[in-house]
């Protein structure tokens, strides 16, 4: 999500895609080699059909530890700005069409956590073993690196974007 707030030009690209007019994937991600998270996830198939060939990464988690991380970084940001508003109106009425296309519920912890399990039910039955990669937060290099066929790098796996580190970029103070 930082990376298209970082890039404002792409913002009506997925508003607009949102909407049902889908982009010509390889112009908008003509310099990329690889995308995660919002907003890729909210139309994963759509992306893994344009790229038959690339392998599809599912990082789950528990869902409650899942649910405490996401309700303290993401959805807490998406209610701090409502979609009016005059600064961030753009990039928030992205994010809140973003979640609900994931799921109108969004802001409630049972329809939330029901949706996280749906979705990452959907995308273990819509790829092909082959293609998937399921992976969690302490797997590190070793299973990424097996499926795309390269040597597991001779460094730590990077552990950035805590929870804190998040907030504190978007300006939230401290979890409670």
């Amino acid at each position: 999500m930082l990376e298209v707030i970082g890039h404002p030009a792409h913002i009506p690209v997925w508003h607009a895609a949102i909407d049902g007019n889908l982009p010509d994937w390889d112009e908008l991600f003509a310099s990329y080699e690889a995308g995660v998270d919002w907003p890729m996830c909210a139309f994963w198939r759509e992306i893994s059909d344009a790229y038959p060939d690339a392998p599809v990464l599912l990082s789950t988690r528990p869902v409650d530890a899942w649910w405490k991380s996401a309700n303290a970084t993401i959805f807490e940001m998406a209610r701090a700005a409502p979609p009016d508003d005059p600064l961030f109106g753009p990039q928030q009425r992205m994010v809140h069409a973003m979640f609900e296309r994931f799921t109108v519920d969004w802001r409630d912890e049972t329809g939330a956590k029901a949706a996280y399990v749906a979705h990452n039910a959907a995308v273990r039955a819509g790829v092909p073993a082959d293609r998937l990669v399921e992976w969690q937060p302490g797997d590190g290099w070793e299973p990424l690196c097996d499926a795309l066929g390269i040597a597991v790098p001779n460094t730590p796996f990077p552990h950035a974007n805590t929870t804190e580190d998040f907030r504190a970029m978007a300006g939230l103070g401290a979890a409670e």
